[in-house]
């Protein structure tokens, strides 16, 4: 039987620090406690740093700030950590040129052990400083500690299987079957490497799973590693990716020894290399399975896992980019196509702001595609839009928004079809319900399927007595799950109010009124919004004219920004739908002046659309924004906000714009103001 080492008995290994690594063995290194909050300490014994004791009762968050780093290469971030009695642990990228750190990583799982957190960080030119944020919990004995931060110039899947931690490889433990650690000669000499033995087996099937660290970026390209084999007819050795919902994909089955032609005998302890092209457009963890039938199985050996951006075969099809499928008609169809077969066609609309019918989604006075319009109302029809051909064997999350329009029935007018490429039968993934008008309402599809298919959208009209108009807009597809994509990395330059305040602030010195979470529409008739800009069945803040007085004001801050010597752009949704409305600024607030500096400004009634607002600034100081809305002449005055979102450099499109002071009179007000393209 083959020599080994149990997993928690493994001998360390030192390897060589990268920049912006630390063991904490004597010192924490060039990382340093940001003031502002509690201070991490390192431990008396000189092993970690922890933060375990608030201050203040409200004061429970830690922040260590890491060195500059100048790591262009791709690199892997590794975090030894454990967390205790519900505190928790963020890890963050932050550069110069943004006023928010990204979040690379975060847990809220307590543990009672040392645990590994693993993290790719792709290709920059920038200089980035790694910092850790920890949260006390409310529980007492709640801790934060922190064994070891290494980065190295690898990707997070490769491992030689020389050190302690095993590059955050783990056994997916079994009662009897499990990979276990052999040192001997190994792929590179003499060193460890990972096996899994059949003499361990105790029932039929017995199988091992070495589980690698989940990706966390995307990324595709050529997975190498080597193997041996002993008794190879007697077990299966197979690779497969496995995503966060648990679903398995084979990538990889180790040929029977008649077919590769290698000399199996226990003698020559022949390694063989292997290559297969990896696609991981979302985040996977590699699995390495071994199965076995009875205790005279053999084994398997693992060594050297490693990975190159390049495809392993020339002629591999490059990861399918979902992109070509997103649209949101500003500037036409996109990749969407029509059958023209005398059936009345989807038409690309526009509606100017008013105070009957809702413009499009993206910006509130742009483009959307309208079926079964006033113009082409015919009984007994199909309109066909198909988008473009997605490949199969792969998953997508398919998002769009419609709007019921119109004062007709409209019961199911709007369906989501896969059409398959090889002509097979059609299959529906989603129908119309809701029949809440002039509100734009998402939807979320996961599509998964084994062929190549396109999505067709078909608006249908039974009859003239019960066929509604309905809206399409702001079409988006993605690789992955779209269950895990919402419930992947909170972006905290981004605020949708599904979630809370995202740390935006109330005036309780400065101001008369209080902006409040709502859903649905205002308490207040003929003011306000119906639903919100995120989903149309969300949340989003507003001002309740009703309980303040004419010329009241309420502020409404957000944290504190760094500030940035490069452009910002600051990005918004504004609702100013009353006969009353009032006023809605932003401003920088520097603390440096006795006058906050006026960004932007709307002032009365702009229709029943949620519009977008696009700002401009710079400010390389620390500040904050301030939303102030001024209540108007009457309490049909609600103001809301919605999708608040910071973005580094000028504003992506409609740079500065700002939709223009509206006189809703005459043609404005009709709903036959709609715009043909």
């Amino acid at each position: 039987m083959l020599s080994f080492y149990v997993l928690s008995l493994i001998v360390t290994a030192k390897a060589e620090l990268l920049p912006g690594s630390c063991s904490f063995q004597e010192s924490t290194c060039d990382y340093v406690s940001d003031p502002g909050f509690l201070s991490w300490t390192l431990d008396p014994s000189g092993h970690f740093i922890t933060v375990e004791e608030r201050v203040q009762e409200d004061q429970g968050k830690a922040v260590l700030l890491g060195p500059d780093v100048d790591q262009q290469d791709w690199s892997c971030v590794r975090v030894v950590y454990q967390v205790t009695a519900g505190a928790s642990l963020q890890v963050q990228k932050r550069t110069d040129a943004e006023s928010f750190d990204q979040v690379l990583w975060t847990t809220q799982s307590p543990s009672d052990s040392w645990l590994i957190a693993s993290i790719d960080l792709q290709n920059s030119t920038e200089t980035f400083k790694i910092v850790i944020e920890g949260k006390l919990g409310e529980e007492e004995g709640s801790s934060v500690s922190i064994y070891e931060i290494k980065i190295s110039d690898k990707y997070c899947i490769e491992c030689a299987f020389e050190e302690a931690h095993l590059c955050g490889y783990t056994n997916q433990r079994n009662r009897y079957m499990n990979w276990r650690v052999g040192r001997s000669d190994d792929a590179d000499g003499t060193g460890q490497y990972m096996y899994v033995d059949s003499t361990d087996t105790r029932s039929f099937q017995e199988v091992a799973e070495l589980v690698s660290p989940m990706t966390t970026v995307p990324m595709s390209g050529c997975l190498s590693f080597q193997y041996q084999q002993d008794h190879a007819g007697d077990h299966l050795f197979s690779l497969f990716s496995r995503d966060r919902a648990g679903q398995y994909q084979e990538l990889w089955r180790a040929d029977l020894p008649e077919n590769n032609h290698a000399d199996w005998s226990p003698e020559a302890r022949v390694w063989m290399p292997v290559q297969v092209d990896l696609k991981a457009p979302y985040p996977i963890e590699l699995v390495f399975e071994g199965s076995f039938n009875s205790p005279h199985g053999g084994y398997v050996l693992l060594d050297d896992v490693s990975f190159s951006p390049e495809f392993c075969h020339a002629g591999t099809e490059p990861t399918f980019d979902p992109s070509i499928a997103n649209c949101d008609f500003e500037s036409g169809y996109c990749q969407y196509v029509q059958t023209v077969m005398g059936s009345p066609l989807w038409r690309r609309v526009s509606v100017k702001p008013n105070i009957y019918s809702a413009g499009d989604h993206t910006t509130g006075a742009g483009s959307f595609l309208l079926a079964n319009s006033r113009s082409s109302l015919q009984s007994g029809y199909f309109s066909r839009l198909s988008g473009p051909p997605m490949p199969g064997n792969q998953k997508y999350c398919l998002k769009f928004f419609y709007s019921l329009r119109g004062l007709s029935g409209a019961d199911q007018v709007l369906s989501a079809y896969l059409y398959y490429r090889d002509g097979t039968k059609q299959e529906q993934i989603w129908s119309q319900n809701e029949k809440i008008r002039n509100v734009w309402i998402a939807v979320e599809l996961t599509i998964q399927s084994q062929k190549n298919a396109q999505v067709v959208f078909i608006s249908t009209c039974k009859n003239v007595w019960s066929c509604g108009s309905v809206g399409l807009d702001d079409i988006k597809v993605t690789l992955g799950d779209c269950a895990l994509l919402a419930s992947s990395l909170s972006v905290p330059s981004h605020c949708d109010f599904e979630a809370g305040l995202c740390g935006y602030t109330q005036d309780k010195e400065g101001d008369s009124g209080d902006w409040m979470l709502a859903r649905g529409p205002t308490p207040t008739s003929y003011t306000g919004p119906r639903g919100d800009h995120t989903t149309g069945v969300g949340h989003y803040l507003h001002i309740e004219a009703s309980v303040m007085l004419p010329g009241h004001k309420a502020r409404l801050f957000s944290s504190s920004l760094r500030g940035s010597r490069e452009p910002q752009c600051l990005q918004f949704y504004y609702h100013m739908y009353g006969s009353g409305i009032g006023q809605l600024s932003v401003y920088l607030q520097t603390g440096q002046e006795n006058e906050d500096k006026l960004l932007w400004t709307s002032l009365g009634e702009q229709g029943i659309s949620w519009l977008r607002a696009s700002i401009n600034y710079q400010y390389d100081q620390q500040h904050q924004i301030v939303f102030e809305a001024t209540r108007g002449a009457s309490v049909r005055s609600d103001i809301a906000i919605d999708d608040v979102i910071f973005e580094r450099g000028i504003c992506r499109e409609y740079a500065g714009d700002h939709i223009p002071q509206l006189s809703l009179s005459g043609d404005n007000n009709d709903i036959r103001s709609m715009t043909f393209k």
